[in-house]
C-alpha cells in the first residue's frame, strides 16, 4: 500500500532485527561509542548513538518515520544474547517518555509496556531480541552468529513487538563482509574482524547503513502544522481519546467563516506504515498530501481533522499488534470528536482515505449511516494478498526482469514468504485475508473513487472493481476518476514505478512531491457538493 509500508514490509518490517554482545572479560573495558545512520537517497531516516561494553548495549536513535526519539539499554550475556531491554520513547516536546521493558526468561519474553499488565511471549529460546530499527542491534545479530561459530549460522531473531521469532541466517561473503537475512529482509554488511558493522546496504529498499564517530545527544523537532499566514482558517492542536484510552494527537483546521455558525468537516485516514497527520513519513520527506488537502478544503469552507498514526509524533503507540480494524476504531473516535465540536455540523461529516485508508473508510461507513461522503484514493477491492503479489510481479518483471523458470521460482518464493508471514497474524495477517469488496457492498454513502493510471502498488483496474462492488450493493452515488501519468501517491509520474533498478524506493527522486492540482481540485469540488 502507500509507499510499500506495512503491506509490502519495505522499511520498518525489513529493518526489524538487531541485538547485542561479545565475550565477557575479567575486567570491563571502557564503553565503545559510535554513531550509525540509515540513509535513503540523500535523506537520513534514522540517526543513532550507541555505547557498547561486553555486558551492556545502550544508546538512542531518532526515527524520522515516527518522529520520535527512542532510548534503549540492553543487558548482554556471553553467548551474544540479550537478557533484558529497557526502552523509552519520547515524542516531540515531551519531557518524559513512554516506558517499556522486556525480560528474557527461559523460552519466553515477558513484555511490560506502560501501565499494561505484563504479557508473556513463548517460543523465544535462543532468539536475539532486537529493537527496530537500531543498527546496533543489527550488529548484535552478527555477533550472535560469531558466537554460534558456523557458516552460515542459523539464528532466531525476535523483533520487539512481533508475535513470535523469525528464522534467519548470517552467511559470510568474504573476509570482511556478511549477508544477514530474516523476516524477508536481506542485508549485505561490511564488518570488522571483531564483528562490528562498518556499513552496508539493504538492496530491496535502497537503504544504506553507515558508521561514524560518536557525537552528541539527539533532538527531535515538531513539524509545522500551523496555518499559512494568509489562510482563511485557523489550525488548532487537538487530542482525540479512543475508547481504548489512547491519545491521538492531531490538527483541526477550522474555516473562519462558517455560515450558520457550523462548518462541514472531513477526517483523513493515512496509508499503511507509520505516518504523521500530514501523511508524511521518513521514507519520503516533503510528501505532505493531507496538509495540501486541508489547505484547499479550508479555503472552501470545509474543516479537516488529521491525526498522527499510533506511535507517531504525539500519538500513543498502543498495543504492539494491531490491524486495520483497530485503526478504523481510531478514526471512529475522531469522527465522534468532530461531532462533539460546536463549530462542526455533525450531519455533514465525510472521510478521505488514501491506500490502506481507502480500505478502512468503508469499514467505518457500514456502521455510520450519517456519514455524507467517502473519498477513496487508491483504495482496493481485492484481498491484500492479491495486491501484494501484484507488487511482487511488478518488481520481478520490471525491476529484476526475470523470465521463464527464474520468474516462476521467484513468484512462488514470494508467495510462500507472504503466506508464512501472514500466518503469524497481526496487521499483515488481517490485511492479506481481508476482502474490501464485502464492506463496499454494504455502504450506501456517496463515494468518490480516485485512481492514478500509472499506480504500480494498487493496479488501476481496482478502481472499477471497487465501484462495481459499491453499485452491486445498491449504492446509487458512485463516481470514479482516473488520472493519467499519476502514481500511487497521486504525484505526476509517467512511470509510476515505486522501485528503481536497484530495488530501492523511487518516489523521493521525483521532481515534485506535491499532489497533482487536478486531484485536489476534484476532491474539493466533489466534497463541496456532497457536504453542502
Amino acid at each position: 500500500m502507500t509507499r510499500n509500508h506495512r503491506a509490502s514490509a519495505l522499511l520498518v518490517s525489513a529493518l526489524a532485527a538487531r541485538a547485542i554482545a561479545h565475550p565477557l572479560s575479567a575486567q570491563e573495558p571502557s564503553p565503545e561509542r559510535t554513531s550509525f545512520y540509515l540513509l535513503l537517497g540523500r535523506d537520513t531516516i534514522v540517526e543513532e548513538r550507541s555505547s557498547r561494553t561486553p555486558t551492556e548495549l545502550s544508546g538512542e536513535f531518532r526515527d524520522r518515520l515516527r518522529n520520535a526519539r527512542v532510548t534503549y539499554t540492553a543487558a548482554l550475556n556471553a553467548s551474544a544474547l540479550v537478557t533484558h531491554i529497557d526502552l523509552r520513547t519520547f515524542r516531540p516536546g515531551a519531557q518524559t517518555g513512554d516506558v517499556a521493558s522486556f525480560i528474557i526468561e527461559g523460552d519466553s519474553i515477558v513484555a511490560k509496556i506502560g501501565d499494561a499488565a505484563p504479557a508473556k511471549i513463548p517460543g523465544t529460546a535462543g532468539a536475539v531480541a532486537i529493537v527496530n530499527p537500531a543498527v546496533a542491534f543489527i550488529e548484535q545479530v552478527v555477533l550472535r552468529a560469531r558466537a554460534i561459530g558456523t557458516d552460515p549460522a542459523s539464528i532466531k531473531v525476535f523483533i520487539l513487538g512481533a508475535p513470535q521469532p523469525f528464522a534467519g541466517t548470517v552467511k559470510r561473503l568474504g573476509a570482511d563482509s556478511v549477508r544477514v537475512e530474516y523476516a524477508g529482509a536481506s542485508m549485505d554488511l561490511a564488518v570488522s574482524p571483531t564483528g562490528r558493522v562498518l556499513g552496508g546496504v539493504i538492496p530491496a529498499q535502497g537503504i544504506r547503513i553507515t558508521r561514524g564517530p560518536a557525537l552528541g545527544a539527539l533532538n527531535i523537532q515538531r513539524p509545522d502544522y500551523s496555518a499559512p499566514p494568509d489562510a482563511p482558517y485557523v489550525a488548532e492542536d487537538v487530542v482525540v481519546t479512543t475508547p481504548a484510552g489512547l491519545h491521538l494527537a492531531g490538527t483541526l483546521t477550522l474555516p473562519r467563516a462558517r455560515p450558520g455558525g457550523k462548518a462541514p468537516a472531513i477526517i483523513t485516514i493515512t496509508g499503511s506504515g507509520p505516518e504523521d497527520r500530514d501523511e508524511q513519513s521518513g521514507a519520503i520527506p516533503g510528501y505532505r498530501p493531507f496538509r495540501e488537502l486541508a489547505d484547499t478544503l479550508g479555503r472552501r469552507g470545509i474543516a479537516v481533522l488529521r491525526l498522527d498514526d499510533r506511535g507517531v509524533g504525539g500519538s500513543d503507540a498502543g498495543a504492539a499488534s494491531v490491524t486495520s480494524a483497530d485503526f478504523a476504531s481510531d478514526i471512529k473516535a475522531g469522527i465522534a470528536y468532530l461531532r462533539g465540536r460546536a463549530e462542526i455540523d455533525g450531519n455533514r461529516v465525510g472521510i478521505v482515505g488514501h491506500s490502506e485508508g481507502g480500505i478502512i473508510a468503508p469499514m467505518i461507513a457500514i456502521s455510520d449511516p450519517k456519514l455524507r461522503a467517502l473519498v477513496l484514493m487508491a483504495g482496493s477491492a481485492s484481498k491484500g494478498r492479491e495486491i501484494i503479489m501484484e507488487q511482487n510481479r511488478y518488481v520481478i518483471d520490471s525491476v529484476s526482469r526475470l523470465r521463464g523458470p527464474a520468474r516462476d521460482s521467484a513468484l512462488a518464493k514470494a508467495g510462500r514468504s507472504l503466506d508464512s508471514l501472514g500466518a503469524r497474524g497481526g496487521w499483515l495477517g488481517f490485511f492479506v485475508a481481508y476482502d474490501p469488496s464485502t464492506a463496499a457492498r454494504q455502504v450506501k454513502t456517496p463515494v468518490l473513487i480516485l485512481q492514478g493510471e500509472t499506480d504500480r502498488q494498487v493496479p488501476p483496474a481496482q478502481a472499477q472493481l471497487l465501484a462495481d462492488a459499491f453499485r452491486a450493493g445498491g449504492n446509487r452515488d458512485v463516481t470514479v476518476r482516473m488520472f493519467p501519468a499519476t502514481n500511487h501517491l497521486f504525484l505526476a509520474d509517467s512511470s509510476g514505478a515505486f522501485a528503481d533498478a536497484s530495488g530501492g524506493l523511487r518516489y523521493g527522486k521525483l521532481p515534485s512531491l506535491h499532489v497533482r492540482p487536478e486531484v485536489v481540485g476534484t476532491i474539493a469540488d466533489w466534497l463541496s457538493d456532497r457536504l453542502k
